[in-house]
C-alpha cells in the first residue's frame, strides 16, 4: 500500500479510519488536517482506501495531489519508476521530510 509519493498508506490515519469505520479517528484526523492546512476538513471528508487503490479517496488524494496526478499522467506505479524523480520538486516536498517514503520509492527502482 505504498502511495505514488512513497508514503505508506497502511500507516495513514485517514485510511485506518476508513477501513476500521472509526468515526472517532475520522474526527481526530479532520481536526489535525484542518489545523495543519488552514482549511476546514470535516470528519465526513476523511474517507480513503489508499491513493493507488481503486476504492474511495479523500478529495485531496483523489484530485488535488500534484504527485498523484503526475504519476498517473506519466503511467507510473509510483514516482520511483520515473527517471526524473531525483530532480522532482513535487515528490521532494514529501521525501525530504520522510526518509521512509524515499526508501519506499527507491525500492520501485530495483
Amino acid at each position: 500500500m505504498i502511495a505514488y509519493c512513497g508514503l505508506d498508506c497502511e500507516k495513514c490515519e485517514a485510511r485506518l479510519a476508513t477501513v476500521q469505520n472509526d468515526d472517532g479517528l475520522r474526527a481526530k484526523v479532520a481536526k489535525s488536517w484542518s489545523e495543519m492546512n488552514g482549511v476546514e476538513i470535516t470528519p465526513e471528508m476523511i474517507c480513503c482506501e489508499g491513493c493507488r487503490s481503486a476504492g474511495v479517496k479523500t478529495v485531496y488524494c483523489d484530485s488535488l495531489c500534484a504527485v498523484r496526478r503526475c504519476a498517473i499522467s506519466g503511467g507510473y506505479d509510483s514516482c520511483g519508476a520515473c527517471a526524473r524523480m531525483s530532480d522532482c520538486e513535487k515528490v521532494r516536498m514529501i521525501t525530504e521530510h520522510n526518509a521512509e517514503a524515499l526508501a519506499n520509492l527507491q525500492e520501485f527502482r530495483k
